[in-house]
């Protein structure tokens, strides 16, 4: 559940100030956690013992076959795979910072080869078949993001408050500080955004009447969340406390000194994602691999696995490589993919599904979610919109 996004919440902070900044931070966690609730409850909900064991399964319960999947699978895509795209180019330029940190008198290397490095580790880890076979991958990926959050804002205490620190809003006009504030939200939906991959996590585990699956997956849930606060609050309020509206977009960027422990986290960064690459990825995996054999009469096989997988990594790494701006791009397209799955998808299929009483309380605090996710939704990919604009100049394809 804790991304890599953790690290640009300072960033995020400075363009909301505290006031909204908290609130943000503070009414996502809670919406996330209950949104997520609602998602392990509905794994089971239809009599008979039936599990709905991916996400577009739940949209295809609620809104009918054909319906349910298109209002839901793109989406889904959209996120697990943009995801992957965007962890290939950051985490390529993680280990960059890495190599020229530790040796600032070897020739520059491109930050494609980087990547390519990078897609390496994944073209062998993809061949794993299912979420069990990745469970030790997923620890230390946990161990990691736990790691380099706690470094991050230690550093940050140990650094001190920036001379003349200041708390203003970070913009140059009110437009700009309005749109600024879009991308804010957009960085703290992304970062909040893990709800994609829970059903199939759930659906890994055993479950009989006298023991539903929702009992321990509630409990790792409460556990992942309560480890999202201990990375996600302290790193977003302490990094804006000590650096105030001069943070950077990557508080490791910020943090220059020592360099030392700066590359040594840029490399957590790095292992964390590559556990986290593949939590994203396995749905995309399982998608492709049933459609290949159901639909197109595929038998299922290693050799069906390896090209289908292989292929995958390839082609997040090309599109790594060739769009410098990609990150942009998927702010301005996730922004309808991660508020929808995250904030409302599931507040929406539970109220299809369960019908709670009108004006009661599940009912209201559905529809309050509702509204803040459309917003969230509405207003994060204008601000990504206007960041394409702004830095279109300065693209170069394969750069």
């Amino acid at each position: 559940m804790v991304g890599a996004g953790v690290l640009s919440l300072p960033y995020a902070m400075a363009h909301m100030g505290w006031g909204l900044g908290i609130t943000v931070m503070i009414l996502s966690w809670v919406i996330m956690l209950y949104t997520l609730w609602k998602m392990v409850e509905m794994h089971e909900m239809v009599p008979g013992g039936k599990r709905l064991d991916r996400y577009h399964e739940l949209g295809q319960e609620a809104f009918g076959k054909k319906l349910g999947l298109w209002i839901v699978l793109p989406q889904q895509l959209l996120v697990e795979v943009g995801t992957c795209i965007v962890y290939m180019v950051t985490r390529g330029k993680s280990i960059k910072k890495v190599h020229e940190t530790f040796c600032p008198e070897c020739t520059p290397i491109k930050t494609s080869y980087w990547i390519m490095v990078f897609a390496s580790v994944n073209f062998v880890l993809a061949q794993l078949p299912n979420f069990n076979s990745i469970s030790a991958i997923s620890l230390g990926a946990a161990v990691m993001s736990l790691t380099y959050s706690f470094i991050a804002w230690g550093a940050s205490i140990k650094k001190g408050i920036t001379p003349d620190v200041s708390y203003n809003v970070k913009m140059k006009s009110t437009s700009d500080g309005v749109l600024n504030f879009f991308s804010a939200l957009r960085d703290v939906a992304f970062a909040y955004a893990g709800h994609n991959v829970v059903l199939e996590i759930q659906a890994t585990m055993p479950s009989t009447a006298e023991k539903p699956s929702k009992v321990p997956m509630w409990k790792g849930c409460i556990w992942a969340y309560i480890g999202v606060a201990i990375c996600y609050f302290p790193v977003a309020f302490v990094g804006y406390y000590m650096f105030g509206n001069m943070v950077d977009d990557n508080i490791l960027i910020t943090l220059e000194h020592p360099a030392w422990l700066i590359a040594i986290t840029n490399l957590f960064v790095v292992i964390h994602v590559v556990g986290g690459y593949q939590v994203f990825a396995m749905p995309v995996f399982d998608m492709i691999e049933i459609y290949l054999v159901t639909r197109l009469n595929f038998s299922p096989s290693s050799t069906l696995r390896v090209i289908t997988r292989t292929l995958f990594v390839g082609i997040t790494m090309l599109i790594g490589i060739s769009i410098p701006f990609f990150g942009s791009l998927l702010g301005f397209l996730g922004g309808f993919a991660f508020a929808p799955t995250s904030y409302f998808f599931p507040c929406i299929i539970w109220l299809k599904l369960k019908k709670p009483r009108k004006y009661g309380l599940s009912w209201t605090i559905n529809w309050i979610c509702i509204v803040i996710g459309v917003l969230i939704m509405t207003l994060s990919p204008i601000g990504a919109l206007r960041n394409i604009i702004v830095s279109a100049k300065n693209y170069k394809f394969f750069s």
